[in-house]
């Protein structure tokens, strides 16, 4: 396991304060907010931390307030019902006396019924073959200027773009069709535990889906033009998975209006199993010269 993964390990290791109260702490880095995966992944891990039988299958939230990375967050969970079959938790996310984050999950005990799903994209290049986020940047070093360290450096979940494109920092100008398709894994071994994988694919789930949305325009989020913000975020867990094996990211954007831009994602894993899917609404504000 790298030391970046142990860190998000640590992340996800939620401290009990009391029943149904849970601490999580952010990681020492320099950022403006508290990253969405994390208090995303984090309220997972609170709601599935009070559930005695099945596996999350399905997850609504809202990011209500930015977080503050130097105080913890606690998380405050409400065990709304325990049925045969499904049981549902709600989880708030506190921050200075006021809720952060407001997280529905619904966990099912697994049973026999119906099955189909979409296809995977084909053509797929092998993820081992194609170049680290680290290397893609690399030769782009100096060009990245002040959030040169922050790309360059590792990090808990190897991530490996398809399409000849460099992440947003790198983009000038030219719309392209608003579609992204990533490899992504974490980046070493993870233990056998269900909703842990869950929780750090939910994690992962939030670190491209909003760029997404700023192909169309060819915008990018270094310029100053544009800014943006997870709104709310939900995913259907499907099947079962591994984060510790390759997972292709198949993401695209139907709609953007009104300051805020929609984009979808679906998860499927290298033998083609589609076990995820993933929507989120975000604000995107823009500012043009003059």
């Amino acid at each position: 396991m790298t030391a970046a993964l142990d860190e998000l390990l640590r992340l996800l290791d939620l401290e009990e304060i009391e029943e149904n109260i849970f601490r999580g702490r952010s990681p020492d880095e320099d950022r403006q907010r508290v990253f969405g995966g994390q208090v995303a992944g984090q309220a997972l891990i609170a709601a599935g931390r009070t559930v005695q039988h099945g596996r999350v299958h399905s997850l609504h939230a809202y990011f209500l307030r930015p977080g503050d990375t130097q105080v913890p967050i606690v998380y405050e969970v409400d065990r709304i019902r325990d049925g045969h079959s499904f049981i549902t938790r709600r989880v708030v996310g506190v921050q200075h006396g006021k809720a952060i984050f407001n997280l529905a999950a619904s966990f099912h005990a697994d049973e026999p019924g119906i099955e189909h799903q979409l296809p995977m994209p084909e053509g797929m290049p092998d993820p081992e073959a194609l170049p680290t986020v680290i290397e893609m940047m690399q030769p782009h070093r100096e060009r990245l200027g002040d959030v040169g360290d922050w790309w360059l450096r590792p990090r808990a979940i190897d991530a490996r773009y398809v399409q000849p494109q460099v992440p947003a920092p790198l983009r000038e100008g030219g719309a392209v069709p608003g579609v992204q398709r990533v490899w992504i894994r974490a980046d070493g071994a993870l233990p056998d535990d269900p909703l842990l994988h869950a929780c750090v694919v939910a994690y992962a789930s939030d670190m491209t889906l909003l760029d997404t949305t700023l192909l169309p325009h060819g915008l990018s989020w270094s310029s100053g033009v544009a800014m943006g913000a997870s709104l709310d975020h939900a995913m259907w867990f499907h099947a079962p998975f591994r984060a510790d094996e390759w997972l292709l990211y198949d993401q695209d954007t139907p709609a953007a209006s009104g300051a805020r831009a929609f984009a979808r994602g679906s998860i499927f894993t290298a033998d083609g199993r589609l076990v995820v899917s993933v929507a989120q609404e975000g604000l995107v504000r823009t500012r043009r010269a003059g």
